[in-house]
C-alpha cells in the first residue's frame, strides 16, 4: 500500500527509512546497541552496562534486538549465551554520528552539556513522529506546499485537515515553516540539513554502503558532499578522565572522532529539565 503520492521507488525509500527507524529509536535501543561494542557480551555484562534497566526490561529489549535483525543471540552451552552485533547493526551504527553532528548544529542548546546518546535520542524522537518522514520527504521533493496539497500526497485516504495535527508539530520541532494560517508550508534550514541522516538511513535500508547516501535522488548532494566532521557533544560524557579530552571544536578530521564508548556513561541518564529558548528546533 502506498504511503505518498510520490512515485513508487520514492514510496518504497520513505518505507524502508520509516521502518528503519522504528527499529532503533524505541526508548534505550540505542543504548543497548552501543553497549554490545566490541566482542559479544554475556547477559550480566550487558546488564553492567545499562544498569538503570530492570532485568525483566533488558531481556524484552534484546530479543526485540533479535528480532529486528540487530542483535544476534549465540548459545555456546546451556550456561554460556551471548549477544553481539549483527552485521547489519554494524553498519548502521556510522549513521549515529550523523544525528549528533544534526542534533548540535541544529536543536536548540540544553542548560547543560548533553552526551551524544541524548542527542541521538532526541533526533530521533523528532523523526519518528507520526508522518514526519513522509512530509519531509514530499517537501524536499515539490517545495512549498498548501496543507491540502501536502495531504493529498502524505494521506491520501483521510480527511485531508487530519495532515494539520503533523504539520503543526514538524512547525514547533523547527523542522518545516509557514508564514501563518493559510500559508503553504517549507523544509526549515534544520530539516533540509536533516539530508545526511536520511540519506544515510535509506542506503543502510537498501542494503547499500553508506557512502552512496550522497548520491541519494532526493537527499543527496553530491556535488557538495558534507564534510567530516569531528565532534565532542560533552567534555566530561566519559565515565573517568583518564586521558586528555580531545580537542571541542577541530573540523579538519578526514573521519568524525567516533569511539562507541565515548557515546554515553553507563550511570543513570538524566534528561535536561529545561532548554534555553534559543538555538534551534525544540528537543
Amino acid at each position: 500500500m502506498a504511503l505518498t503520492g510520490l512515485p513508487p521507488d520514492a514510496d518504497t525509500d520513505i518505507a524502508r527509512v520509516s521502518q528503519a527507524l522504528a527499529m532503533i529509536t524505541p526508548r534505550w535501543n540505542a543504548r543497548i546497541l552501543l553497549a554490545l561494542d566490541g566482542k559479544p557480551l554475556r547477559y550480566k555484562e550487558i546488564a553492567r552496562k545499562v544498569s538503570w534497566l530492570l532485568n525483566g526490561q533488558l531481556h524484552l529489549k534484546l530479543k526485540q534486538l533479535c528480532d529486528a535483525g540487530l542483535v544476534q543471540r549465540t548459545e555456546h552451552t546451556t550456561r554460556h549465551v551471548t549477544y553481539g552485533h549483527t552485521d547489519r547493526a554494524a553498519a548502521l551504527l556510522p549513521v549515529l554520528p550523523l544525528i549528533v553532528t544534526w542534533a548540535e548544529k541544529n536543536l536548540e542548546t540544553p542548560e547543560r552539556p548533553l552526551p551524544a546518546i541524548e542527542q541521538i535520542e532526541d533526533g530521533l524522537t523528532l523523526l519518528t513522529r507520526r508522518h514526519a518522514v513522509a512530509l519531509l520527504w514530499v517537501l524536499k521533493v515539490r517545495g512549498e506546499s498548501s496543507g491540502r496539497t501536502l495531504a493529498r500526497m502524505v494521506m491520501p485516504d483521510c480527511d485531508w485537515t487530519n495532515v494539520y495535527p503533523p504539520l503543526r508539530q514538524l512547525v514547533a520541532d523547527g523542522l518545516v515553516d509557514t508564514d501563518g494560517v493559510g500559508h503553504p508550508y517549507r523544509l526549515s534550514a534544520a530539516g533540509d540539513a536533516l539530508g545526511p541522516v536520511l540519506g544515510a538511513l535509506s542506503a543502510w535500508s537498501a542494503g547499500q554502503p553508506l557512502r552512496q547516501a550522497v548520491h541519494h535522488p532526493v537527499w543527496g548532494r553530491p556535488d557538495a558532499p558534507p564534510a567530516a566532521q569531528r565532534w565532542v557533544s560533552n567534555p566530561a560524557r566519559l565515565p573517568a578522565p583518564t586521558a586528555a579530552p580531545a580537542p571541542a571544536t577541530t573540523r579538519t578530521n578526514p573521519s568524525p572522532a567516533w569511539q562507541h564508548g565515548g557515546l554515553f556513561s553507563h550511570v543513570t541518564p538524566a534528561r535536561p529539565t529545561a532548554a534555553l529558548p534559543a538555538g534551534g528546533p525544540r528537543r
